[in-house]
């Protein structure tokens, strides 16, 4: 017989294939979507960038709610179904009629041109196939709007972020396109707002989110010549008082952006911790829990008690935490002021005189506050006894 031409060699993988290919093995299979990585996620995230744990989870967009209550510690937080309703009741409001009120508190919180008149703003339409092509709508009404020199709202745009390696799609409630070419983000609120001011607990996790959509923003702008202004003022609405009516106020995020920007570049690459788990390892909720505690326990965490109020695997960290000892359970700043004791024993031992370099500062200060309790505790004893 006559011998076969040899057929074209398969075509290896590119880069990007691969770690798509490698993170879906991570979530459990093809068949298990990926969760989105949000804005309110990335800025847990730079706030806590040395969380190896989390950077590969949710660069692999594993459901982290799912899997803590396959771990046996199911999240304690999330926004209920009637603050939900509330807040995209709020939302619809302010966007009514073409934005016109959005606009208004726009220019008169932060001006970029003369005011606007109802009716005659732009609101292009920004639907497209896939995250990736309403990536590049937005891009292209971005630059539309600058170029045509009106008020333009863009409701819910998509932009993308380039994270540890892997990209994120972000979806700010809006951007506003100032005549003078300038962008603001607009992160609209369902809580009040009384006598202009706000909680500021609550203002500051707004404003952490809002520093996102502007660093995602100036991906956006770099690629126009020239560049347009990315104003370091965000605009926060929420409800007046305890009425319905929308109120306004301007929000400087550039300590929050450059910390975010900072944070963010840290980041180790998703690509580079996937690659120092064992094979096999995946985060399949399905899978037994021992398992997935394995899987998990694979992956370095930084836990912090900050992470409760931002992270779903919080209660497992936090218990993996006390069971090692770890000084992080206690606080950032705490650990901090300890140096290189890692542990509550070796505090414990530095203290008692039993471990530890006296000509550590920590190590005195820990010895001296050991001295001094002992000298209370005998006070208190003498007393009693007297």
């Amino acid at each position: 017989m006559p011998s076969r031409a040899p057929g074209p060699a398969p075509t290896p993988p590119t880069r990007g294939t691969a770690l798509r290919h490698r993170l879906a093995e991570l979530r459990g299979g093809g068949d298990v979507p990926a969760q989105p990585l949000d804005a309110r996620a990335l800025a847990a995230l730079a706030a806590n960038p040395g969380c190896r744990r989390r950077a590969l989870l949710d660069g692999a967009g594993v459901d982290k709610t799912a899997l803590a209550s396959s771990l046996g510690s199911p999240s304690g937080f999330g926004q209920s179904q009637f603050a939900f309703m509330r807040g995209n009741a709020f939302e619809a409001r302010v966007k009514a009629d073409g934005g016109a009120e959005l606009l208004r508190l726009t220019h008169g919180r932060l001006g970029g041109g003369p005011e606007p008149v109802p009716g005659e703003s732009a609101v292009p339409d920004l639907a497209a196939a896939g995250p990736e092509g309403r990536a590049a709508r937005t891009a292209l009404a971005l630059r539309e709007a600058t170029e045509s020199g009106g008020w333009t709202l863009l409701d819910h745009p998509m932009l993308a972020l380039d994270v540890a390696g892997t990209p994120a799609f972000l979806e700010p409630d809006a951007v506003v396109v100032h005549p003078d070419g300038g962008w603001t983000v607009v992160e609209i609120k369902s809580f009040p707002m009384i006598d202009g001011s706000a909680d500021a607990a609550k203002v500051g996790a707004a404003a952490r989110q809002a520093a996102v959509y502007a660093l995602a923003l100036e991906r956006v702008a770099a690629r126009l010549d020239p560049a347009p202004s990315i104003r370091h003022h965000v605009l926060l609405v929420c409800p007046k008082d305890f009425s319905n009516l929308p109120t306004a106020s301007a929000i400087d995020v550039r300590k929050q952006l450059s910390v975010t920007r900072r944070q963010l570049a840290r980041l180790t690459r998703v690509e580079d911790i996937a690659a120092q788990l064992p094979e096999g390892t995946t985060f399949d909720v399905r899978r037994p829990a021992a398992e997935l505690t394995a899987a998990v326990e694979a992956v370095p965490a930084t836990y912090a008690p900050e992470c409760l109020s931002a992270c779903e695997l919080a209660f497992h960290c936090r218990t993996r935490a006390r069971e090692q000892g770890e000084v992080t359970a206690l606080g950032r700043s705490i650990r901090g002021e300890l140096g290189g004791l890692t542990t509550i024993g070796e505090i414990l031992a530095a203290a008692a005189g039993t471990s530890g370099d006296p000509d550590d500062p920590a190590v005195a200060t820990l010895r001296r506050a050991a001295a001094l309790r002992s000298e209370a505790l005998a006070g208190a004893a003498a007393s009693g006894a007297a």
